[in-house]
């Protein structure tokens, strides 16, 4: 795994030590992504006498499992679990990290992860039932995993039901993904339309409902063309609300770059670099729109490379996608050998990516 550069993340540490004394509440930061802040207030935190030693331990996990530092994000929650068993935080820490452990392991071994994953998720939530992340990522994991692994539309509805007694934006939000999920869009459509009126601004709404319009599950219901048009129609309304913050920008630009609005995208990208929250993941998107159009590659493949020379914001894919679509740009261009070493880059981080793995025999 790529680490941070040491002087940036010194001196994210440094700025948080003046707030160290007002307590330490990472919950907020986390729901809204902002992964490297919590990481540099974490490894800040660890550094001084505190008695919070379990819930920083915790939010390094969670932080480190969005930049997709899985070994390290493992460690860290099993440090956290062993100085307080009981906290939520660290529970559901540990089972992010075994999810995120058993994407990346791809094979039969990955079962028994899953099955951690799934029993930390819900004693995460019986332990704190006002825990936002625990009951959105425990009704994501029954909607997402087949019946067999315990897969479950109704539980994961469920969980949706109790989120909204916490965070009613939120709760529908939940709602609705695992009904589009299971095909059923016409029934999520007002879900996300409460979830959008109860919270207009909230990123994850935004985000999620825009990924769930993208997904093909949605296609299959509302056929592709339809589909495109209301993407580039939600995308467009949408952008207001989502101002200066790069993860509904990325949705945004997604919605625009599926439905063929490749110039619009590359606006809305370019546009944000300057004043996003996480200007890296407008980078990355702008490598990402070069790589999917084979337009504005010198411009995506600059991009990508300031991405790979920074740090990255978590959520993304962390460095490997961005060697990935590095790779991409490159073939593109026709600088085959190029494209060849950025995608073993990519598998260098994980040997397993099946992108990469596309990418290198499509070279061959």
């Amino acid at each position: 795994m790529r680490f941070l550069p040491t002087i940036a993340l010194a001196a994210a540490i440094a700025a948080t030590l003046p707030a160290l004394a007002a307590g330490f509440a990472p919950r907020a930061d986390l729901d809204a992504g902002r992964y490297l802040k919590v990481l540099a207030e974490a490894e800040a935190r660890l550094q001084t006498p505190q008695t919070d030693a379990a819930l920083a331990w915790a939010a390094k996990s969670q932080a480190l499992t969005a930049l997709v530092r899985v070994p390290e994000a493992l460690a860290a929650a099993d440090r956290a679990v062993a100085l307080q068993p009981a906290l939520a935080d660290a529970l559901l820490a540990r089972g992010l990290a075994q999810g995120g452990a058993a994407v990346q392991q791809r094979n039969l071994g990955s079962l028994g992860k899953l099955s951690g994953a799934m029993r930390d998720l819900r004693a995460a939530v019986q332990a704190d039932p006002n825990l936002v992340a625990g009951w959105m990522a425990l009704g994501l994991a029954y909607a997402q995993l087949p019946g067999l692994l315990g897969g479950s539309t109704r539980q994961g509805l469920d969980c949706a039901e109790q989120l909204k007694r916490v965070d009613p934006a939120r709760g529908a939000l939940l709602q609705g993904t695992v009904l589009a999920m299971a095909g059923r869009w016409t029934e999520a459509q007002p879900c996300f339309d409460r979830a959008l009126a109860a919270a207009p601004g909230d990123p994850e709404v935004i985000y999620g409902y825009l990924d769930a319009l993208g997904s093909r599950d949605t296609r299959k219901v509302l056929g592709a063309e339809p589909q495109k048009r209301l993407q580039a129609k939600e995308a467009l309304r949408l952008l207001p609300a989502a101002q200066n913050r790069a993860r509904p920008l990325t949705a945004i630009c997604d919605a625009l770059l599926d439905a063929d609005q490749i110039e619009e995208a590359w606006r809305v990208a370019a546009g944000a670099v300057a004043t996003a929250d996480a200007p890296s993941l407008m980078r990355l998107q702008l490598g990402k729109i070069a790589a999917r159009s084979g337009r504005h590659l010198d411009e995506g493949l600059a991009a990508l490379d300031q991405v790979l020379r920074e740090p990255l914001e978590g959520g993304s894919g962390g460095y490997g996608t961005a060697h990935w679509r590095r790779g991409q740009v490159l073939k593109a261009m026709g600088r085959k050998a190029e494209a060849k070493a950025a995608a073993e880059a990519a598998l260098q981080i994980d040997p397993k990516d099946p992108k990469a793995k596309r990418l290198l025999e499509d070279l061959r």
